[in-house]
């Protein structure tokens, strides 16, 4: 796509906030105020809401994260991780649905088609409960199975547990409804509602048992009061999804087409969702299976605070694909500038992070948890910040395969990496621990980035060139984070952080910004400056 001889990522304009669609030309139907408007000024306002909802927890959790593993123990705390993590896993059985009705009523906005979204909505969220149901039935006759034979859970703690288990089953559905209702409100853009009714559930995702503990250390409590937190937030997304299409007032209007239509594109985006939370939480399962219950605090307590990294790529991404929906029909080239520019934005905006993650891992894990958990953790994050930068580059591929109707590749690609994984997690957790289970998380998504991009260019070529800066860009990242991994700490890890931020901050400044971002940039460093 960048049609300069240099092979640099290209900047290009985006037009300025207009009532017309993609490319500034008008589009086959008239945008009102609260719809999809896939301009500069727009995607920034809704990138920065969407950072707002992901990042503010943040704080929450450093402050919580101690005080909850001192209260409850490693191994109670190491449950209760293995309970978030279970929540998240079983929204697989959403099939793809979420993500479904955000692509399809973009689609249907653009095409004039407005009048079935009511119906498309109505239609999803019967689906939803209708696999919630499924789920639940699911994870409360697995429950003894994995509290009693799967996982090393002490015997004082097993009753507890499977009672916990149990309350996680019941809150299947109200999370599948969650999902369908936020992608509802991305297909319309509405990211500040989104970010506005997330923030305070995902506060009180933490807050939550901090609440509980003067009353109990027990897990059922705990689990009872996030179970009834998720609950309130679904009825919340229900109300404002009822304010932003008043139509579905109406009864129910179940239609076949819309199900096959779902069913359809959520069939293979299904499959991801399986295989990929599969890939992201089986790690801890196997620790806790092969080492024990306190190893997996060890392991996902700095994996659970460097994948909040994500939260950047995460925000543009769930702007970028309703516009990537709404354009690909009518704007390609619209497309492909606003893949290239996220892409480029990521990795800016992500190296300096990690590279600070991965030279202050030991003294930041001593100041936080204390010398002992930083001896066991430091190297975990360490390599976990290295794969989660790798992970977060493939993002945007990863959605605009998707956009372009073909999430059977996604799919398809998540089947062929499950086995080599699995085989990898257990060799490696057996011969180095916590450290190995790192580092097999770090070598799958090198794995899986590289083939997304290599698919991305080659079924999609306006973006080709820029997937190879973009090869370029990674391959000498992840070299010097691999050196900073390395270093000693002490002071030579903080002279190689400050000299490389110094050298990419040049680079980046000369080499990958445009005379128009240098602008917005000095602008907005004005502004700042100038609020005291």
């Amino acid at each position: 796509m960048d049609q300069s001889s240099s092979s640099r990522l290209s900047i290009h304009a985006l037009p300025s906030d207009s009532p017309e669609g993609c490319l500034g030309i008008p589009s086959p139907v008239t945008h009102s105020n609260d719809e999809v408007v896939t301009s500069s000024g727009s995607l920034i306002r809704n990138v920065v809401w969407n950072l707002i909802g992901d990042g503010s927890p943040i704080l929450v959790a450093i402050f919580s994260i101690p005080i909850l593993i001192h209260s409850l123990g490693n191994e109670r705390f190491g449950v209760l991780t293995l309970a978030w993590a279970m929540v998240g896993y079983f929204g697989i059985f959403d099939v793809g649905l979420g993500r479904a009705l955000t692509k399809l009523i973009a689609e249907r906005k653009t095409t004039g088609q407005s009048g079935d979204i009511p119906g498309l909505i109505h239609t999803g969220l019967l689906l939803v409960l209708l696999f919630g149901a499924v789920g639940t039935a699911l994870l409360a006759a697995l429950s003894p199975l994995l509290v009693r034979h799967f996982l090393k859970i002490p015997a004082p703690l097993q009753h507890e547990t499977l009672y916990a288990f149990y309350l996680l089953a019941v809150s299947i559905p109200a999370g599948l409804c969650l999902s369908a209702l936020r992608g509802v409100l991305a297909a319309f853009l509405r990211f500040d509602l989104i970010t506005l009714l997330r923030v305070p559930f995902t506060f009180f995702l933490f807050l939550g048992p901090l609440m509980v503990l003067p009353f109990s250390r027990s897990l059922v409590p705990i689990i009872a009061v996030l179970v009834a937190g998720r609950v309130v937030s679904c009825v919340w997304h229900l109300f404002f999804c009822f304010r932003l299409v008043p139509e579905l007032y109406s009864p129910f209007r179940i239609r076949t087409t819309d199900i096959i239509a779902l069913l359809t594109f959520g069939g293979w985006v299904s499959v991801s969702n399986i295989v990929s939370p599969l890939l992201v939480y089986v790690d801890r399962f196997v620790i806790g299976s092969f080492i024990s219950m306190e190893a997996v605090a060890w392991y996902v307590t700095p994996f659970e605070m460097v994948t909040k990294l994500a939260m950047i790529p995460g925000a543009i991404v769930m702007v970028l694909f309703p516009a990537f929906s709404e354009c690909l029909p009518v704007a390609p080239t619209r497309v492909a500038m606003l893949f290239e520019r996220g892409m480029k934005y990521t990795l800016i905006s992500l190296f300096p992070l990690t590279l600070f993650t991965v030279t202050m891992a030991h003294r930041g894990l001593t100041i936080w948890l204390g010398p002992d958990f930083a001896a066991h953790g430091t190297r975990v994050l360490q390599w976990l910040a290295l794969g989660v930068l790798i992970n977060c580059v493939g993002y945007l591929p990863y959605a605009l395969i998707q956009a372009s109707h073909r999430p059977d590749i996604t799919a398809k690609l998540h089947l062929i990496e499950v086995p080599f994984y699995l085989v990898l997690l257990r060799w490696l957790v057996v011969v180095d621990g916590v450290q190995g289970a790192a580092m097999a998380w770090t070598l799958r998504a090198v794995v899986d980035t590289v083939a997304l991009l290599a698919i991305t260019g080659r079924i999609y070529p306006l973006v080709a060139r820029s997937i190879r800066g973009i090869f370029g860009l990674l391959a000498a990242t992840t070299f010097i984070l691999v050196m900073g991994i390395w270093l000693p700490n002490g002071s030579a890890s903080a002279i190689f952080l400050i000299v490389t931020l110094a050298i990419f901050s040049v680079i980046a400044w000369s080499w990958l910004l445009s005379a128009e971002e240098k602008t917005v940039v000095r602008s907005g460093l004005r502004t700042i400056w100038a609020l005291p």
